[in-house]
């Protein structure tokens, strides 16, 4: 019998976690347990057949179910894969369900033997169905129904017995437990197929949560280092040309300089260690003094600041890289912050002039910058808009009602 695979479920591996382990321990020591239980009362009944009638036919009869049940509680372990997780080598299939059609074929010669032996093959097709996809599962188990309802009939018309229910209550509950093995079998599976979703989930989730931090960190590290390399560069380029004309000045930019770098290297720091906070009101005094720098005549007009401390350090990284854009993609001779708070929620606005380039030619997302920061206020439940005019740019964060001071 070739082995069958199926996508429903990924064949689960050593890499699940200590309690889903468990759980399939649990689960495979139920299903032993119920299988060995039917096997005893099986094997009970065929030795009782054997030393009644001590001939070979009995005696084979006994020692193939004795097989059939090695072989099947060996089979077990296969059931691993999970809920039409595939058949395992094509071997192991074969030899089982060959046992266990010995016993059926053996169970008609002796007589004696009843309907006992037709349930190791039904029991057989069960474990094989379990790990089959869904349609050709339904398949097998009707095939086991067929070899049950043949097994009777030949007994019946060919040679000339009726099998009755038994009266014994143990003969009943083996023909109950094992009329429902394989209703038993695939709930058992279904619930371990759940419990290995759950736990490829949870995996899933930390993950997402690494690679979620990862991009925090890399966004924060990118306003960081993207807003004082471009101070930077204005500094030395502002030194370099007041070198000849101006010497205090220019020395007065250098040591700004090195205040910037020393500056960006503990933000970073302070960072990599995930105790930075950013200060808006420094912030926003700070975009004003750079840009000034710059040659910009900025206004600066404010309100009530946030009471929210994750929306005052959401804002601040908005003016830190809003400032960083207009050094780097502009040469702006006019610009505007302003805070604006009411009840509904917190505005901050910032807009300049001197674009490098035209509105058809730029793009308002396309920066990494401005990306990290839409879904930073997104996050905190806030809004990122952006607006491209002749020359002008506007970019507009808004934070909500939970972050304004009653």
């Amino acid at each position: 019998m070739p082995a069958v695979s199926s996508p429903e479920i990924p064949r689960p591996t050593a890499s699940l976690g200590r309690s889903v382990r468990s759980t399939w321990t649990y689960t495979l020591g139920s299903i032993v347990f119920i299988l060995v239980v039917l096997h005893f009362m099986l094997l009970s009944f065929a030795a009782s057949t054997f030393t009644a009638k001590n001939d070979a036919v009995s005696g084979l009869l006994l020692l193939a179910l004795v097989l059939a049940v090695a072989l099947q509680v060996r089979y077990c372990w296969f059931l691993r894969a999970g809920l039409g997780g595939g058949l395992p080598r094509p071997v192991w299939t074969t030899a089982m369900v060959v046992t266990s059609g010995a016993v059926w074929v053996l169970g008609l010669i002796t007589s004696d033997a009843g309907w006992i032996a037709a349930i190791p093959l039904w029991l057989a097709v069960s474990l094989v169905a379990s790990l089959l996809p869904t349609r050709t599962r339904w398949l097998t188990v009707a095939a086991g129904v067929l070899s049950l309802l043949a097994f009777a009939a030949i007994r019946h018309f060919w040679m000339g017995q009726s099998d009755s229910l038994p009266e014994d209550s143990a003969s009943r509950m083996l023909l109950a437990y094992s009329a429902g093995m394989p209703l038993l079998l695939i709930s058992s599976l279904w619930w371990w197929r759940v419990v290995v979703e759950l736990d490829r989930h949870r995996v899933m989730a930390g993950e997402l949560a690494v690679a979620q931090e990862r991009l925090r960190f890399a966004a924060d590290l990118h306003d960081i280092q993207g807003h004082h390399l471009q101070v930077i560069a204005l500094k030395s380029e502002l030194a370099e040309r007041l070198l000849d004309s101006n010497p205090e000045a220019a020395r007065e930019n250098i040591h700004e300089t090195r205040l910037i770098a020393k500056q960006a290297l503990e933000e970073t720091r302070s960072l990599v260690a995930g105790y930075r906070e950013t200060s808006l009101a420094d912030e926003l005094e700070n975009a004003r003094e750079v840009l000034t720098a710059a040659g910009a005549d900025c206004e600066l007009t404010l309100e009530t600041l946030p009471a929210d401390p994750a929306a005052q350090q959401a804002l601040a990284m908005t003016v830190r890289e809003a400032t960083t854009n207009i050094l780097r993609h502009s040469e702006a001779t006019h610009a505007t912050i302003s805070l604006t708070s009411s009840e509904a929620e917190a505005t901050l606005t910032i807009r300049n002039n001197g674009l490098n380039g035209t509105p058809s030619s730029m793009s308002l997302t396309a920066g990494t910058g401005l990306l990290g920061l839409r879904r930073r206020l997104e996050t905190s439940g806030g809004t990122l808009e952006t607006t491209l005019e002749t020359g002008h740019f506007e970019l507009q964060a808004r934070i909500p009602p939970r972050g304004i001071p009653a």
